[in-house]
């Protein structure tokens, strides 16, 4: 300990006296210094940016909700208010609200694919609601927690979801084959259809999303031979091997249909 103290002494005093090691000190003194703020300024600017984002997923959330497309009156003329949902400046009553939500785990290699959000019952989110993306379709909410819900993926062998052509409007299905990620197949399209690599497909009025969301894009045109219909290879616009933040969205007309079609259904029978 002793001898420690005399080190630093003797270090001290030669660098008081002694210019070259004053000037050595003090170039290294800075050096360490300069490292340090660096170090600091990265970690600072690793918070700031933290929070910008957080502030970016609430600014275009607040932007997703006040889309025009959101909001969906009856054909009728007559105005009928059935609840306190919100109401857009034509008066037509909201139909679509949505939700932003943290994946916090992710499969894209099997057969049958999943995701897990960090948002359950506790914030909304209700079994069947459907998961879209900055870029698109996701997926559909197949079970939920007090704070987590499971999403079943597009790239699931029993997912379904009613996709169109925009070009043409004509409707068919999209279904993965299970082979390669972000590529689905759309089914059901004629071969009387004029169809090409590059046409875009979105989803159909007929779909629990809401219509026309971004599937993706045609890139080969397969004719059935058992058929008369093609069978359409897509690559989808949305990147699930990079999915980090997307939106539950929840249809809030959804009820009232289903009740109406079941009614129907029973006065079949």
């Amino acid at each position: 300990m002793f001898f420690l103290v005399l080190e630093g002494v003797s270090i001290s005093l030669l660098v008081s006296y002694n210019k070259f090691h004053q000037a050595a000190y003090m170039d290294a003194a800075g050096e360490i210094t300069g490292s340090l703020q660096t170090q600091y300024a990265s970690v600072e600017n690793y918070f700031h940016l933290k929070k910008e984002n957080q502030d970016l997923r609430r600014r275009l959330n607040e932007l997703q909700n006040r889309l025009p497309e959101n909001f969906q009156g009856a054909d009728t003329a007559q105005r009928v208010i059935t609840d306190s949902i919100p109401v857009d400046t034509s008066g037509e009553r909201r139909r679509y609200i949505y939700m932003d939500a943290q994946v916090v785990n992710n499969s894209i290699s099997q057969p049958n694919n999943y995701i897990t959000l960090h948002r359950g019952s506790r914030q909304g989110v209700e079994k069947d609601m459907v998961v879209v993306g900055p870029n698109g379709v996701v997926g559909v909410v197949l079970d939920v927690t007090e704070n987590f819900s499971t999403v079943m993926s597009m790239l699931h062998k029993q997912s379904r979801i009613s996709a169109r052509l925009k070009k043409t409007g004509e409707s068919g299905r999209i279904e993965w084959d299970g082979a390669v990620a972000n590529r689905v197949q759309l089914k059901d399209i004629p071969k009387s259809v004029k169809v090409q690599a590059g046409d875009t497909v979105l989803t159909s009025q007929y779909s629990d999303f809401p219509p026309g969301v971004m599937i993706g894009v045609i890139e080969k045109v397969i004719p059935e031979k058992s058929a008369n219909n093609y069978l359409l290879q897509l690559k989808t616009s949305t990147d699930f091997s990079r999915l980090q933040n997307v939106f539950v969205v929840k249809n809030l007309q959804r009820n009232e249909q289903k009740e109406l079609e079941q009614r129907i259904q029973q006065k079949k029978k």
